[in-house]
Parts: C-alpha cells; structure tokens; sequence
C-alpha cells in the first residue's frame, strides 16, 4: 500500500510540472525564446516579470495573447516586439496561459 501511494505521489508530481516543459517547448518551437527567458531578461522581459506584471489581471491572458502574436511597443521600454504570425491565436492564448503560471 506504501508502494502505490509513493508512486501515486511520484506520478502527480511530474504531472504538475509537465504543462511547463510542454508549453516553454511550444515558446521554443515558435521561437519566443530568442528573446526572452524564464527567469531573466534578455532582448525582452523575463516571462517571470511579465507573470509578476499582469498577476490578478482577469483579461491578462487575451491581452498577453494579442501582444504575442500583433506585437507591441513601449510596455517594456523601447525595444518593441515583432509580430509573430507564425503563432495562431490559440498558440498565443497558451503561450499567454503558461507565462502567467511562471512566479
């Protein structure tokens, strides 16, 4: 009985963890992370900042997901960022979705 509910344990903790690595797989694939990165700034906020930023924001996940795929300028100085049209909407609602579960 020990046995099961350890492995029971050991399951729903590499679940939980599993949406991260799916979804930063998804911000690699459609090249996001040449400019910014979990958990430092480069070219572009850190998605830790951007999670901080918009935190308790209800409509946080649509705005983020216009931004990843029209763009944006001046939210985070002046380095403005391209439009990605290689990410659909629903890409960048998930996108969107995953940045702000990054604390």
């Amino acid at each position: 009985m020990k046995r099961a509910l350890f492995a029971l344990v050991a399951v729903s903790a590499a679940a939980a963890s599993m949406p991260v690595f799916a979804d930063q797989a998804l911000a690699t694939a459609k090249n996001c992370m040449a400019c910014h990165a979990v958990d430092k700034k480069l070219v572009g906020p850190s998605y830790k900042d951007v999670a901080t930023k918009y935190a308790g924001q209800k409509d946080a996940v649509d705005k983020l997901a216009v931004k990843i795929v029209k763009g944006g300028s001046g939210a985070w100085g002046a380095v403005p960022m391209p439009a990605n049209t290689q990410v659909s909407e629903a890409e960048g609602k998930k996108l969107a979705a995953w940045v702000l579960t990054l604390k």
